[in-house]
């Protein structure tokens, strides 16, 4: 995650406070997913950005988590994701991003 968009999400906490904010991640991949989903709930794992060290524990999904499809239409899903489902490793990736919610909910 850029620092551009960590300090985007830190102002929108600031502003909205993280109760009514969810992320939602497309990372392609398992490892970019839990990096992404790490910096938002636990800090920034790099120490190098605007969340080092800031413990958000923002609601997170990936696009691809059952969850996250249930919410969204068919039609739109399948218009702007389909493809992209079928062709990523959808379990793993949202494996990660569990994953990291969980041991955010420990913390």
């Amino acid at each position: 995650m850029d620092l551009g968009t960590q300090e985007a999400i830190l102002r929108l906490v600031g502003e909205h406070g993280k109760e009514k904010l969810l992320v939602l991640l497309g990372a392609p991949d398992a490892e970019a997913a839990e990096i992404s989903a790490e910096t938002v709930i636990l800090g920034d794992p790099t120490y190098a950005g605007p969340l080092a060290e800031t413990q958000l524990g923002l609601s997170t999904y990936h696009i691809l988590e059952d969850e996250v499809r249930q919410w969204i239409p068919a039609a739109v899903f399948d218009d702007q994701v389909g493809v992209m489902a079928d062709v990523l490793e959808a379990d793993e990736i949202a494996a990660a991003v569990r994953g990291m919610r969980e041991r955010g909910a420990q913390n």
